[in-house]
């Protein structure tokens, strides 16, 4: 493939990245459910040419904003979508090959880890740019109040505790919001180049999944602060809400090694994916099974015959 080919379809990737950013900025209520699928073009030009690729497409998406006349909503592009992508794109073609030839890629898990290290930064940045507890609880009831209000005389006090309750975890939502829609991004992508055989790595094996010692360490540490104090607390809870990313990722593991126990691997797991969408609660179930994985070694004894 040529150099121009690439930058061509590097170009068009950034195009395409940025274009929901545009329709959102024309004011578009349908552009906020497309804004969700930004990332998608970024990495599907990493994971088919190279992280190159993906930081050219990045630029270009970027600069496409800066003329469109908004720094402020390049600089956030860049932030939520440029910077993480190339990184994980990056360390996702990272590769060694053995003595015996063998080419090993670099591990799922460690992939994660990275992903839960950008949650917990995205968590400390929500609390800092929306000025901590005090701030957010102002930010959401300007926001929410008009809805909650609408036709109503009187406030009820319980509008009050719910928009104190949703300030306490807002952060470890967004962060977890993000997390959600950067994996789901870059499974798409990896997905679609690996069906048309273009994909630069092969896709991961999600099934040998396995988080480092770490996240299940500070899983505990943000357990145990949740007990000490309210700061400690407030900070705590959204640590171990933005680590039921991992663990998730960790009980998909488990059931995906389930699955090959049956006839019909794909039919269990199609029909395990269309609940949790629609339902959401089966994810909180497979959050608590990766979080026994590791003690009780679930996926080593459902792996075994």
């Amino acid at each position: 493939m040529s150099r121009l080919t690439l930058a061509g379809i590097s170009v068009a990737c950034g195009a395409l990245a940025a274009g929901p950013y545009l329709a959102a900025l024309t004011g578009s209520t349908g552009s906020m459910i497309l804004i969700y699928l930004a990332q998608l073009p970024l990495f599907a030009a990493g994971l088919w040419l190279g992280a190159g690729a993906a930081t050219f497409a990045g630029l270009v998406a970027a600069a496409i904003l800066v003329a469109a006349g908004n720094l402020m909503v390049a600089a956030v592009f860049g932030a939520l979508n440029v910077i993480p992508v190339i990184l994980l794109v990056r360390l996702s073609l990272l590769a060694r090959t053995g003595h015996d030839g063998q080419i090993t890629w670099y591990p799922p898990g460690f992939l994660t880890a990275w992903l839960s290290g950008l949650g917990l930064a995205a968590a400390a940045a929500t609390i800092v740019f929306l000025g901590g507890r005090q701030g957010m609880q102002a930010a959401l009831r300007e926001v929410l109040t008009p809805a909650l209000d609408r036709g109503l005389d009187v406030v009820p006090p319980e509008h009050d505790e719910l928009l104190e309750l949703l300030a306490f975890v807002l952060p470890g939502i967004v962060a977890t919001s993000w997390m959600v829609m950067t994996a789901t991004n870059g499974c798409l992508a990896q997905g679609l180049l690996a069906r048309f055989g273009v994909s630069w790595r092969p896709s991961p094996d999600l099934a040998a999944l396995g988080l480092p010692l770490w996240i299940p360490a500070l899983l505990g540490l943000a357990a145990v602060a949740t007990l000490i104090g309210e700061t400690a607390r407030f900070l705590g809870l959204n640590v171990m809400i933005v680590l039921a990313v991992p663990f998730c990722l960790a009980g998909l593991a488990v059931l995906h090694t389930v699955a090959r126990r049956f006839p019909r691997p794909a039919v269990t797991l199609g029909t395990f994916y269309v609940l949790a969408a629609v339902l959401g609660w089966p994810l909180l179930l497979i959050a608590v099974l990766g979080l026994l994985d590791s003690p009780l070694g679930l996926r080593r004894r459902f792996a075994s015959p």
